[in-house]
């Protein structure tokens, strides 16, 4: 361990996040920064098919059975209930709890516990942030309303884009508030290729299939953009998410696959192969993002990207710089954005590049890694 970190030996970070997969491909690199500091660490979650992951950082993996999609108060207040016992049991110094879900149902249980240092990690609020009408504006104030509610004087708040702290009232430079960049990347692990020849420009999405991605504007978009006589094709990289109620539903997403120039494949393991093969990065997210993981993974393969100018997607993407940003829900604008790419290769070029130096410039595992050393040092010395 180096001199200049703190050594947090025999002090116990419990993380709480809904499930085992969503902290196998995104949170990992908190686990080993915890371990660096000493920290012993436990994941408490709904296990499936990650545990190995998980437990190759060094944590031990608890088992809570807890039904994500289910808005049911007795079932979240008996999940709160074993939680609360675990916890307890646990002596956790720190209880990170990772997603709104688990920030509501862990907050309530380190209460029950008596446990005050609480991290809350707001990844984006999924299909709630999404929603700009009347409906959805109450459910962002009542979300905001239950989670300063479950604060104690020694919460902190963990973001992914500076605009989500002010959804929850918070200054995106507060004390109480740290902003890392998104999941973190390993460079080098994902590293440029050279773009594939054209033509035909070849898009890819890679996202769970949801209506809240997008990935129906990405469809229409390219339909519009083929209907004009480019040779643009559409590759969509995802399996639907039963447990989400924005799923697309599979039978949609056949369809759509059964479409000239639109292609499924369903799930991949090996997104740096997608990105060899594919000349531009498509996310037309309608909101409630964190940092999709999905953008930094095309950027650190030097991808140009055409996404939405919602919270999250901007804090990476920048207009003109390492790809274009377009109104959410706008799928001509998106065809026209797409088009423009295809008639300027060196363009494409110039944005995979520049995408690329923007993920070494703060978007890195270890920087991610260093800013949560940080937040868990200064959180057990005070």
């Amino acid at each position: 361990m180096p001199s200049d970190r703190p050594d947090l030996s025999g002090r116990k970070l419990v993380f709480v996040v809904t499930e085992d997969w969503f902290f196998a491909s995104h949170f990992l690199p908190m686990a080993r920064a915890a371990r660096e500091l000493g920290l012993e660490v436990a994941v408490v979650t709904r296990v499936r098919a990650h545990r190995e992951a998980i437990e190759a950082t060094g944590a031990r993996v608890i088992p809570l059975q807890a039904e994500r999609r289910s808005i049911n108060p007795m079932t979240a207040g008996y999940a709160a209930g074993q939680l609360a016992a675990i916890l307890k049991d646990e002596k956790a110094d720190i209880v990170h709890c990772i997603a709104l879900r688990s920030i509501l149902v862990g907050g309530f249980a380190a209460t029950l516990a008596g446990l005050g240092r609480r991290v809350y990690a707001l990844t984006g609020l999924g299909f709630l942030g999404a929603r700009t009408d009347r409906i959805g504006r109450l459910s962002q104030r009542a979300v905001r309303l239950l989670v300063r509610s479950l604060e104690t004087p020694k919460t902190h708040y963990l973001f992914e884009n500076s605009d989500d702290p002010k959804l929850l009232g918070l200054d995106p430079a507060g004390p109480k508030v740290t902003i890392v960049g998104g999941a973190g990347i390993d460079p080098e692990a994902l590293v440029p290729s050279p773009l594939p020849v054209q033509p035909p420009l070849k898009v890819a999405l890679v996202a769970r299939m949801l209506w809240s991605k997008g990935v129906d504007l990405a469809v229409e978009a390219v339909r519009g953009a083929r209907a004009k006589g480019a040779d643009i094709e559409l590759s969509l990289y995802g399996a639907p998410d039963p447990s989400n109620p924005k799923a697309v539903p599979e039978e949609t997403l056949r369809a759509w696959g059964a479409e000239s120039g639109i292609s499924w494949h369903g799930a991949t393991r090996d997104v740096a192969a997608v990105w060899r093969e594919h000349h531009v990065a498509c996310l037309p997210s309608r909101g409630g993002e964190g940092l999709p993981r999905t953008l930094l993974e095309a950027a650190a393969c030097g991808r140009a990207i055409v996404t939405t100018d919602v919270p999250g997607c901007r804090t990476l993407v920048r207009d003109d710089v390492e790809g274009l940003l377009v109104p959410p829900g706008d799928a001509p604008a998106l065809a026209e954005a797409l088009l423009s790419l295809a008639r300027d290769p060196e363009r494409l070029a110039r944005m995979g590049a520049a995408a690329r130096a923007r993920v070494l410039d703060g978007f890195t595992e270890r920087d991610v890694r260093e800013g949560v050393e940080r937040l868990y040092a200064s959180m057990l010395s005070s």
